[in-house]
């Protein structure tokens, strides 16, 4: 494909990461986006030696932020042709009744209200453009609901409505919009979910073989590199051990 640049949010670790290192493999130009600036200069260290890399410290909860950030790219990083709206959390794992507030705002606040402060600011640069690639990583999460899983399957229901939305307000637009909707993928996600009880996160993906970052980094490029006419909407992907939220054949 032509030299594009990609706009890659939650860069730091798991999917985004391993998107941001099959991207670079590929001769796609970075943005990289997160909140852990050791992080994303590592990240750029391994991977500026295969194309340009520049990075982004913020947090997509934070509007102001996000504006100033993505105002201030250089100009050489301004034609932005594919965006990864990969940044999101699971905080807590409780009955509704039991739930933390502050869980449920850490969660509403990155998967949907970050996304969409991202999303603002870069598709008025794609329909300058009249061109452009929308990826929103959204979860198996977004198209059923699991016990415990209350408000966090509701933040991943709100991206598959948005991520439907968005394709149909930009259809005229040439621009792609789709979605990469994964299952259970052994990265830090569950260990942020438990606020760091690693132990229990590990326990997560024990007895079966779960899907990697790099599973998924290879379906967004594949999404990515397709003919322009086509445009992959919606895609589900879970491991072969993996039938449901709830139906894990584990060993």
């Amino acid at each position: 494909m032509t030299t594009k640049t990609a706009f890659i949010t939650g860069a730091t670790s798991g999917i985004g990461a391993a998107t941001a290192t099959y991207f670079a493999k590929n001769g796609i130009n970075l943005i990289l986006c997160g909140r852990r600036q050791e992080r994303l200069d590592a990240l750029k260290a391994e991977l500026q030696n295969q194309v340009n890399v520049h990075t982004l410290t913020f947090d997509v909860r934070n509007k102001k932020d996000v504006a100033n950030a993505i105002n201030g790219l250089p100009e050489a990083f301004q034609h932005i042709d594919i965006l990864i709206n990969n940044a999101g959390n699971a905080h807590g794992l409780d009955p509704i009744q039991e739930g933390n507030t502050e869980d449920w705002d850490a969660m509403l606040d990155i998967n949907v209200k970050g996304l969409l402060y991202v999303s603002d600011m870069i598709i008025p640069k794609m329909i300058a453009q009249n061109s452009g690639h929308i990826i929103n990583i959204g979860s198996t999460a977004g198209k059923e609901v699991y016990p415990k899983g209350n408000v966090y399957c509701a933040s991943k229901h709100a991206v598959d409505a948005i991520n439907q939305g968005m394709r149909i307000d930009l259809n005229g637009h040439n621009i792609r919009v789709g979605a990469v909707n994964p299952g259970m993928v052994e990265t830090e996600f569950s260990e942020v979910r438990f606020k760091g009880d690693s132990e229990k996160a590990d326990k997560v993906y024990q007895g079966f073989k779960p899907l990697q970052a790099e599973d998924i980094a290879d379906i967004i490029h594949f999404v990515v590199t397709r003919p322009y006419h086509v445009n992959i909407a919606d895609l589900v992907v879970m491991s072969v051990d993996q039938a449901s939220s709830t139906v894990v054949n584990k060993q």
